[in-house]
């Protein structure tokens, strides 16, 4: 196959409108000849033009049967590819646009090959590969949410992250670099300190991107939220409120759920598996047996983990209850809510100082480990399961729309490099931090810098090139 690269000199042309009838059809044509094979295809000549300008022209179809064209044409680089350019607006019939395409490939053009126009936009420069992706993200959009994670890629949403981390990454090693041809002068131009801050900024950024990239290509059609806690901490009372019917056995006695039950409920325009898990406790065998529960494919597959907490808690249970959400793997994913809130009112007022702790007390002593404040809920009453409900669906909402940050292709291209980046630049931490050597920490960058720079286009081969623009469609 012939690379992608090759043959970018060439004046070419495509039709560039969509496919069928239309009012209006466009026929783009790029390259240095665009003058002259406009000149040699329009009825009258092109005066010449010193910046981008709307002209009216005409094409001769048959002897004495004119068609009139609506010109924008750019003589100069400063175009959409980097070079003149032009679009013939006219009717859109498939036959008058078919007509026109032939009179400007017998004038001089050759047909442009997929996705060849936004090619010669990345190497001139005008756009870096993200970008580039992403038209085609905006053309292949298939709703709302694909065109507006499409949108923001192509406004350089990622590339300004990645290239505002790649350019600290490139002062960092210049300055290192500086420091090595004067190391004979002891003269320092970046402490030891700095640079394990600036490498550590620089590792938390292009992780957190990576791990967009991660969430990005685990395609699931639905949302996970899992309810855990302690036993009989009515977390199959819950789920059942939250269904609207009964699913789950309940009972008074512990351990009731020995396994973990699923169903699917529809809130607005999300699809959400609940998931109601067994009680959770502290075994015999110590913590370290439960953390390994924690790490069950349920609790660290989960979007959204609600840890369930008996309003009414014994001192005991406080504590097990503490250490258990201590536990939980992911805390930023975690929605702690006080349930049983009804049966506060079973204590009578006078022996209130005399009653168990519950988990409003483990809040104002600072135990709790969950992001959101303590919300109290009864789902034998119904108070507070819709404000539950809300919170859950913002929060999947918010989790959806941060996992959408990278188009799919983008993800899986370059994830790689980025776990790559990640690694070297905690390596070059590690190097600085226990003194191993500059010249070390400076290889180490580089490799990272390198890896960056595959993600937005900086370094490439034709053959990813030819992988990538060959799924563009003709005209783009």
């Amino acid at each position: 196959m012939q690379p992608c690269s090759a043959g970018k000199s060439d004046t070419i042309a495509a039709i560039s409108s969509a496919v069928g009838p239309a009012c209006r059809g466009i026929v783009r044509v790029s390259g240095n000849e665009v003058a002259g094979i406009l000149g040699r295809v329009f009825t009258q000549p092109i005066r010449t033009l010193c910046r981008a300008s709307r002209i009216d022209a005409a094409i001769e179809l048959q002897p004495g049967i004119e068609l009139p064209l609506s010109v924008s044409l750019w003589p100069d680089a400063r175009s959409f590819t980097g070079e003149p350019m032009a679009e013939l607006h006219l009717p859109g019939s498939p036959p008058l646009i078919d007509a026109v395409l032939r009179r400007v490939f017998d004038a001089g053009a050759r047909p442009a090959r997929r996705g060849e126009f936004t090619l010669r936009a990345f190497l001139a420069g005008k756009l870096d590969l993200a970008q580039a992706e992403a038209v085609l993200g905006v053309i292949d959009a298939a709703d709302s949410t694909e065109l507006s994670t499409a949108l923001r890629q192509l406004a350089g949403g990622l590339s300004s992250r990645i290239s505002a981390v790649r350019d600290d990454l490139l002062n960092l090693l210049a300055d290192l670099e500086a420091g090595l041809d004067f190391v004979e002068e002891d003269i320092e131009f970046v402490s030891s300190d700095e640079t394990v801050s600036r490498l550590t900024s620089a590792a938390e950024a292009i992780a957190e991107i990576e791990r967009g990239a991660t969430a990005r290509m685990q395609s699931r059609t639905q949302t996970r939220v899992v309810l855990a806690g302690l036993p009989n901490a009515g977390k199959s009372t819950l789920f059942n409120a939250l269904l609207n019917r009964d699913a789950a056995i309940v009972s008074e006695q512990s351990g009731t759920t020995r396994d973990y039950l699923t169903a699917t409920v529809r809130w607005g325009r999300l699809d959400v598996e609940l998931i109601d898990t067994a009680g959770w406790e502290l075994e015999r065998s110590g913590i370290e047996s439960v953390a390994q529960h924690f790490r069950d494919e349920q609790i660290c597959e989960a979007d959204v983990i609600v840890w369930c907490s008996s309003a009414v808690l014994s001192h005991e249970e406080v504590d097990q209850d503490r250490q258990l959400r201590e536990l939980l793997p992911t805390l930023t994913r975690a929605v702690c809510v006080q349930t049983q809130s009804d049966r506060l009112t079973e204590i009578a007022a006078d022996a209130v100082s005399e009653r168990p702790e519950s988990l409003d007390d483990a809040a104002v002593a600072g135990t709790t480990t969950c992001s959101d404040s303590i919300l109290a809920i009864s789902a034998f009453t119904g108070d507070g399961l819709a404000t539950l409900r809300k919170l859950l669906i913002d929060r999947l909402v918010a989790d959806a729309s941060e996992t959408s940050e990278l188009l799919g292709s983008t993800a899986a291209r370059s994830r790689t490099a980025l776990k790559r980046a990640v690694s070297s630049l905690d390596t070059a931490r590690t190097e600085a931090q226990f003194g191993s050597g500059d010249e070390l920490v400076a290889v180490e960058i580089r490799e990272a810098i390198a890896s960056l720079g595959e993600v937005v286009g900086a370094v490439y081969t034709d053959d990813l090139l030819d992988r990538i623009f060959s799924r563009f469609c003709i005209g783009k």
